[in-house]
């Protein structure tokens, strides 16, 4: 360790600009975790404290102002924009990977896919809001509605679950494609058989990514879900997320106690949805890996 640091120290003299570099880089990464640490204490602090059992009644009333019909619908409509955005994103990723691709020539559809993807990516959520509204629920009448939401959602994460699938498809060696051909297998055998499983890490990797966003979000959902403040009946219901109702009734100033505490466990959901999606992750990984 002593020589590394000699070594480092010996090549930060003989140029400057390195050491300036990496003084950079530590400063940006402390000021980076700084304010990570600094974001979680002041919520926990300010949200700890006004916790209550009441927040977590079945039924919300604007005494308990209860957190957990959101709650529950954030899970509802996790679920539902999930079913219809992996599906679809990891099939588009695996036809422009391994099909077009790979083609001896390059069409158009991929250079429009590719402009698509990139522009949808970088558009507004208050944007797939309006354009929920306008065509989910007036145009396919399915009014506000968990559908709706959870729709347009689907929407706002496609490009993300497909640029991670992309790039986890293409972190998989040619040699093992070459080697199932090799072997008699197609090419639609190869994928789902080989490259698929080995490119798992990487694609549930960007679906944590969509659900962290899908958790979070709340522009597009007032103008598609709703922010009725019960649980959803159905999927046609109208209800609101934990981040809608954070919004809602921090918008009325009657209940910022009762906000932070809202922040707080809507912090926890996300960190114990990450944890377990990592955990999930490497242990699929280390599976693919012994295999």
């Amino acid at each position: 360790m002593l020589g590394d640091l000699r070594q480092r120290w010996y090549v930060y003299r003989r140029d400057p600009r390195s050491f300036l570099l990496f003084l950079s880089v530590c400063l940006a990464t402390c000021l980076t975790v700084l304010a990570l640490v600094f974001l979680i204490v002041y919520i926990l602090v300010k949200g700890i404290p006004n916790l209550s059992l009441d927040l977590f009644a079945v039924k919300y009333t604007t005494q308990n102002v209860s957190l957990l019909p959101a709650l529950i619908n954030t899970l509802f409509i996790m679920i539902l924009s999930l079913l219809f955005a992996v599906p679809v994103g990891i099939g588009a990723a695996v036809y422009l990977t391994e099909y077009a691709r790979r083609s001896t020539h390059r069409n158009r559809l991929i250079f429009l896919v590719d402009i698509a993807v990139d522009t949808l990516s970088g558009i507004p959520s208050i944007v797939y809001g309006l354009f929920g509204s306008l065509f989910f629920v007036k145009y396919l009448n399915l009014g506000l509605s968990l559908l709706s939401g959870a729709l347009t959602l689907s929407i706002m994460i496609l490009p993300l679950i497909m640029r991670t699938t992309e790039e986890a498809l293409r972190s998989v060696p040619d040699s093992y494609r070459e080697g199932s051909f090799g072997l008699g297998a197609g090419k639609l055998r190869t994928v789902f058989s080989i490259v698929l499983p080995c490119a798992v890490p990487g694609i549930l990797s960007g679906v944590i990514l969509g659900i962290g966003r899908i958790v979070g979000e709340s522009a597009a959902l007032i103008f598609t879900a709703g922010t009725v403040a019960e649980i959803a009946d159905s999927f046609f219901s109208s209800a609101r997320t934990l981040s809608v109702h954070m919004y809602s009734i921090s918008g009325e100033g009657l209940y910022i106690n009762q906000t932070y505490a809202t922040a707080v466990v809507l912090l926890v959901v996300v960190i114990l949805i990450n944890g377990l999606s990592g955990f999930v992750v490497k242990k699929i990984g280390g599976r693919n890996t012994d295999g």
